[in-house]
């Protein structure tokens, strides 16, 4: 196979990998506190990362301090986003939730334009607006269909959109592994602290087996995603990503018996031909300015 097809099976793997996490921990169904949940998925991906690291990554703590600040930023991003996602996870159908996080891609664009200068012309701005009526679809902003758990995806949209930035400012040098466990311990951390202002609840046996299949299943989202950055082309693999709708239409139809209604199916439809162009857009404008630079 072609590296650009090694790097899509990849990314279709780490998108199927976290998708069928989120459907695990959402089969909890509440029976632990949020904060319980998540330390003990956190204590499960730990300890996966610490003996898998031989065989997919070293891990080296000797950073430079400018490194550990933005590992500091993209781990409070990841904790905040954690947060409001599993929540509305556990009160939104899984499709829903998804659907509306496939607007990260377009949101990235936009932040880096406004943080990093980066040049956007204006068919991806176009796009951009686009896709976040797209996105107004789903959420549905009316006296019915917005609430409160909507507001939740959103601000979990931010704070990865937060956290994509915080890791493209990461110097090459620092191993992928290392930011991995420092964001796994660090949501781990956060959560055990936060857990400890409410009482336990008891973990039967298939709880602890939906905890650690989704540990491993994240495991599984985070060596994937990893490796997806080290072969092909990443123009050509990123609208891949999109395949998590796919799963988690799925999922929740045959798990939870939910299918989308019309207009978020319409808006996720958009949001995602939106965020495909945008891309492509990405890739042809580095291939004219590599082009530029030959010549």
């Amino acid at each position: 196979m072609s590296p650009n097809t090694i790097g899509a099976l990849l990314m279709i793997a780490s998108m199927a990998c976290f998708t069928f996490n989120d459907t695990l921990l959402k089969m909890t169904d509440g029976a632990l506190p949020l904060f319980q949940l998540l330390f003990l998925r956190g204590v499960t991906t730990s300890v996966l990362i610490l003996a898998l690291s031989r065989q997919l990554e070293r891990i080296d703590f000797r950073l430079q301090a400018r490194d550990w600040k933005v590992i500091g930023l993209r781990s409070v991003a990841e904790i905040a986003a954690a947060y409001f996602f599993l929540t509305a996870l556990f009160n939104m159908p899984l499709a829903n939730v998804t659907a509306i996080l496939q607007v990260v891609p377009l949101s990235v664009t936009l932040a880096a334009a406004l943080v990093f200068r980066q040049a956007v012309g204006w068919r991806r701005l176009v796009a951009i607006g686009i896709g976040f009526c797209g996105v107004l679809l789903i959420v549905k902003p009316g006296a019915e269909g917005f609430n409160i758990w909507s507001i939740y995806v959103l601000i979990a949209v931010l704070c990865v959109t937060v956290r994509d930035l915080s890791t493209r400012a990461l110097s090459p040098a620092v191993p992928s592994m290392t930011v991995t466990l420092v964001t796994a311990l660090s949501v781990m951390t956060a959560a055990g602290l936060a857990s400890l202002s409410a009482p336990w609840a008891p973990v039967t046996p298939s709880v602890a087996a939906l905890i650690g299949g989704s540990g491993v299943f994240v495991l599984g989202g985070y060596f994937f995603s990893i490796q997806v950055m080290r072969v092909g082309d990443i123009g050509f693999i990123a609208p891949f990503r999109y395949t998590g709708l796919l799963w988690a239409l799925l999922l929740g139809w045959v798990v939870f018996g939910d299918w989308p209604g019309a207009m978020t199916l319409i808006g996720a439809g958009i949001v995602v031909a939106t965020g495909v162009f945008t891309l492509y857009r990405e890739r042809k404008l580095k291939v004219q300015a590599e082009k530029m630079r030959r010549t």
